[in-house]
């Protein structure tokens, strides 16, 4: 039999220990009530205001969106910037009202969303650039010669001040310059045309075709035409003229 002692200390160590871990425990509101009030602060803290940086980049995509524009499409606040008195996870900008056309200078209206509720509505005045690869003559170009990119550079220039300025995605051997071009200076769509497959007075080769019928004659073509023109021919027999569509060099095509 164990002495009595012994039986009271045993006793009292177990009671020291429960204490000791029941005071660790707490109740199950107030885990759930920690838990919201952590996530309360992880919301508070990924929300932030609306930067004038994030604002005009938005505006660049939605009007370079909306008008199609090919190039990097950059823009300037005219006024100071003031943010919305409000901070929030999610901004959303709403455009109103758009200029009638894309230019170095435009006017919008537009609405601005914070989680999806509407906190301001206001127009504003925009400075605005085109930057977009263009080509250069590298040599004097002459009247008559075949567009040829090997004799030319690129520049990167703002398309909203040079308009006419042909952009270095377009052009290739189709097409031809229709007046001299001095070096160093840029080339215009005032400067080349589509080198014609078919000209005036030329012998060319007519096709008609309806279903499995195929016809084929020869004609003279009345006018010059690029692919894809519809040119007058005539029939040298009978004089009768009628139109045709150019399809290749020399090869026009009837559709019924």
């Amino acid at each position: 039999m164990r002495p009595l002692p012994f039986i009271l200390f045993f006793l009292s160590g177990v009671a020291s220990a429960f204490a000791e871990n029941g005071a660790g425990l707490q109740p199950p509101v107030q885990v759930a009530q920690h838990q919201e009030t952590a996530a309360a602060a992880t919301s508070s803290n990924r929300a932030a205001p609306l930067t004038s940086d994030q604002f005009v980049a938005d505006l660049a995509r939605d009007l370079s969106a909306h008008f199609n524009l090919e190039g990097d499409l950059q823009l300037e606040l005219i006024r100071p910037w003031t943010s919305p008195r409000h901070a929030a996870e999610s901004w959303n900008l709403e455009l109103l009202e758009y200029p009638a056309a894309p230019s170095s200078s435009m006017l919008v209206r537009c609405r601005v969303l914070a989680d999806g509720a509407s906190v301001a509505e206001f127009s504003l005045v925009l400075r605005a650039m085109l930057w977009r690869d263009v080509w250069v003559a590298r040599q004097p170009l002459t009247n008559g010669a075949t567009f040829d990119p090997a004799l030319l550079e690129t520049r990167r220039i703002d398309l909203f001040r040079e308009r006419d300025a042909l952009p270095a995605a377009v052009g290739d051997r189709s097409y031809t310059m229709v007046r001299a071009v001095n070096a160093g200076r840029l080339l215009t769509w005032h400067d080349i045309a589509r080198r014609p497959l078919v000209r005036k007075g030329n012998l060319v080769e007519v096709s008609a075709a309806e279903g499995q019928l195929l016809i084929t004659m020869k004609a003279v073509a009345m006018e010059n035409g690029t692919q894809g023109d519809t040119i007058t021919v005539r029939n040298p027999e009978s004089r009768k003229d009628f139109a045709a569509l150019v399809v290749d060099e020399n090869r026009v095509q009837v559709r019924f």
